[in-house]
C-alpha cells in the first residue's frame, strides 16, 4: 500500500486521539469514586440490615413491657378486690384465712412481676440507644453514598465532555485517510491499542522496541509513501525528519 507520507503523518494525530480516548474510558472505568461508592454501598446495607433488626427487637420488648403491664394491672387489681373482699365483713374464718394468703401470694407474684418489668425496660432502654446510634450511623452512610455518588456524577461529566471533543477531533481527521489505510489502523488499533507511531531513532513508536540493522536497511530503502509496519506489533510505522533515518 502506498499512500502520501503527509497523510501518513496524519495519522500520528488520529493515534493521539485515540490514545486520549483510550485513557479516558480507562479512567472511566477505574475512578476511585466507584469502590468508594461500592463500600458505602456495603456499609450502608449492613447498617440497615442492623437497624432492622435492632427495630425488631425494640418492637419485641415493647410489646413484652405491655404484657408485663397487663399482667401486673390484672395481680393488682385481684388484689385490690380481695383487700375489699377482706374489709367487707362479710366473709367466714376459713375465707378470711384464705384470702390472706392468696394476698401473699399476689404480693410475692406482683414484686416477681415489677422486677421482670424493670429488666425489661432496661433492655428496652439500652436497645433504644443502640436504634439511635445505628440510625445515626445509617443516615451518615447515606450521605456518604450520596456525596461519593455525586462526586463520581462530576467526573463522569468532564470526561464525557473530553470524551465529546475528543471524538468530534477524530470524526474531522477520519475524512483525510484512504478506506485502506485506516483499515489497517483499526485492525492494529483494536488488536493491539495503538494503530500507529513515529518512528524515531530506530524505534518503534507504537511498542517501543528498536529495530535491528536489518529492519532498517529494509525501511531505508522502502519509497517514501510505502506503507510501513512494526513487525513486533504490526502498527503502522510513521516516517518523518525525526525518524533518523
Amino acid at each position: 500500500m502506498n499512500v502520501d507520507p503527509a497523510v501518513q503523518r496524519r495519522l500520528l494525530e488520529l493515534a493521539d486521539v485515540d490514545a486520549e480516548l483510550g485513557r479516558i474510558n480507562h479512567r472511566r472505568k477505574n475512578l476511585p469514586e466507584l469502590a468508594e461508592i461500592t463500600e458505602a454501598e456495603n456499609a450502608l446495607r449492613a447498617g440497615k440490615d442492623a437497624l432492622v433488626s435492632i427495630q425488631t427487637t425494640a418492637s419485641d420488648l415493647e410489646r413484652e413491657v405491655k404484657r408485663q403491664e397487663r399482667e401486673i394491672e390484672s395481680v393488682r387489681s385481684r388484689e385490690d378486690k380481695d383487700r375489699k373482699l377482706m374489709a367487707s365483713g362479710s366473709v367466714s374464718a376459713k375465707q378470711l384465712t384464705d384470702l390472706e394468703h392468696e394476698l401473699q401470694t399476689l404480693t410475692r407474684r406482683q414484686t416477681a412481676l415489677e422486677d421482670d418489668l424493670l429488666e425489661l425496660m432496661e433492655r428496652a432502654e439500652a436497645v433504644g440507644l443502640d436504634e439511635q446510634r445505628t440510625g445515626a450511623e445509617v443516615t451518615a452512610g447515606e450521605q456518604r453514598l450520596a456525596d461519593a455518588e455525586r462526586r463520581r456524577d462530576d467526573v463522569v461529566a468532564d470526561l464525557d465532555t473530553a470524551a465529546a471533543r475528543r471524538e468530534a477531533d477524530r470524526a474531522k481527521l477520519l475524512p483525510q485517510f484512504p478506506a485502506e489505510l485506516l483499515a489497517l489502523y483499526d485492525k492494529v488499533r483494536h488488536a493491539r491499542g495503538r494503530g500507529a507511531g513515529l518512528l524515531r531513532s530506530r524505534r518503534c513508536g507504537s511498542c517501543q522496541l528498536e529495530m535491528d540493522r536489518s529492519a532498517i536497511s529494509t525501511i531505508k530503502g522502502a519509497a517514501p509513501d510505502a506503507v510501513l509496519t512494526c513487525e513486533n506489533c504490526g502498527a503502522i510505522m510513521v516516517r518523518t525528519p525525526e525518524s533518523g533515518l
